[in-house]
């Protein structure tokens, strides 16, 4: 599992045109699953990034987490976060996982935060879309092998 968190002032996603996310002060993660990723490995995901102190307190340090700012998530599928670029020019996406059992995980992801976090919203699993963010920093933290 892959988790790509962009610490963000504003961020959002459509799909042929229509909003399907909107958030203001939080996370853009993008997120990809892999062959052997289970909802266990992605509570430990989930967990991770609701708790990491990314965001400023009083003395400018990064010391607040998500739910210390009332943040909001944007959640986003990405099964190219597994491109290996090792050998020619083309990328092989072999080690993202079926799509069935990435998009059951990618729900679940998407059930856990919002027992955790008032404002979550998503993309669209498998769709084309277009994401813009003003990120902020920037800021941006890789969780993956945990």
């Amino acid at each position: 599992m892959k988790f790509v968190i962009q610490r963000v002032k504003e961020a959002s996603v459509k799909v042929d045109g229509e909003y399907t996310g909107k958030i203001k002060n939080g996370y853009l993660v993008l997120i990809g699953v892999g062959h052997e990723d289970t909802k266990e490995e992605a509570d430990k995901y989930i967990r991770k990034m609701i708790n990491l102190r990314i965001f400023e307190d009083e003395n400018g340090k990064t010391n607040l987490s998500l739910k210390d700012v009332g943040g909001e998530l944007l959640l986003v599928s990405q099964f190219t976060l597994y491109a290996n670029c090792n050998k020619g020019n083309r990328p092989s996406f072999t080690q993202a996982g079926n799509p069935q059992k990435a998009e059951q995980l990618y729900e679940y992801i998407i059930g856990e935060c919002k027992k955790e976090i008032d404002i979550v919203q998503t993309g669209v699993f498998g769709a084309h879309m277009e994401v813009s963010l003003i990120n902020d920093g920037p800021f941006t933290v890789v969780l993956e092998d945990l």
